[in-house]
């Protein structure tokens, strides 16, 4: 079985101070990851794992200050070079954390991979991915910068990342880690399945801290767009989604 986890920038990264990692909630992550792989290598299961993880205070805060959104592009080199080279501060942060936990983690670097056309859609080869799984390393991959068509270099959100995987690979399970216990209705209570964007648009708005991949909306429209279960859960429920259960809210689409 094979899960696409992506842990939150705003859960490993203090999002209003840049370029600051969240070390206890980083830490607290990469242990239950850590603890996850290691049940299934003692239990003999074939249980892959795709790490994705966002840009929070490294590559929110480079973009924002350049411009760059996921709709706006640059041209100059200085300002692609700036946000790339944030979030591999950060990914080595997170690849690091995980060899320290006996993970066989690598880095996996969007900007070089992915391309969009003039519409936007967006050309995500996934076969080194395929074969790093196939060959027992856990890939670590991150929101970054992508090429695209007639704009220059716009945002590639973890999100899209996590979709393209999905769609890609025979994925069994997606999940997105954050602050949020899972997707709130407009009284802040947890929505416990989501199959329609309309059915929660009025409730959703954009991130407390500098977003420019759209907050919780934009994940939600993303994941509508899966033919597989995604879930949508706090740190609390980070462990029980690796263990297999349904933490937070649940979003399935029709794919």
């Amino acid at each position: 079985m094979t899960t696409v986890l992506k842990l939150g920038g705003s859960l490993i990264t203090e999002k209003d101070r840049p370029e600051t990692v969240d070390e206890a909630a980083l830490a607290e992550a990469l242990d239950a990851v850590a603890d996850a792989l290691a049940d299934s290598e003692a239990d003999r299961a074939d249980e892959d794992l795709v790490l994705v993880h966002g840009g929070g205070s490294f590559g929110h805060y480079h973009a924002a200050e350049r411009g760059v959104t996921a709709d706006e592009g640059t041209r100059d080199a200085r300002d692609v070079v700036a946000i790339h080279d944030a979030m591999g501060r950060l990914n080595a942060t997170v690849v690091d954390g995980l060899h320290e936990r006996d993970v066989p983690a690598v880095p996996v670097r969007p900007l070089s991979l992915a391309s969009k056309d003039a519409d936007g859609n967006l050309d995500f080869p996934t076969q080194g991915i395929e074969r790093l799984l196939e060959e027992g390393f856990c890939p670590v991959l991150h929101g970054d910068g992508v090429v695209q068509t007639g704009v220059g270099v716009t945002i590639l959100s973890g999100d899209e990342i996590v979709v393209a995987l999905a769609r890609s690979l025979s994925v069994d399970r997606v999940g997105l880690c954050s602050t949020v216990p899972g997707v709130l209705d407009s009284e802040g209570a947890v929505v416990d399945r989501i199959e329609r964007f309309d059915d929660v648009a009025p409730a959703l708005g954009g991130s407390d801290a500098t977003d420019v991949t759209g907050g919780m909306a934009g994940k939600v429209r993303t994941l509508l767009d899966l033919s597989v279960p995604a879930h949508v859960f706090g740190p609390d429920g980070l462990e029980a989604f690796l263990d297999g259960g349904s933490p937070g809210t649940l979003v399935a689409g029709e794919g």
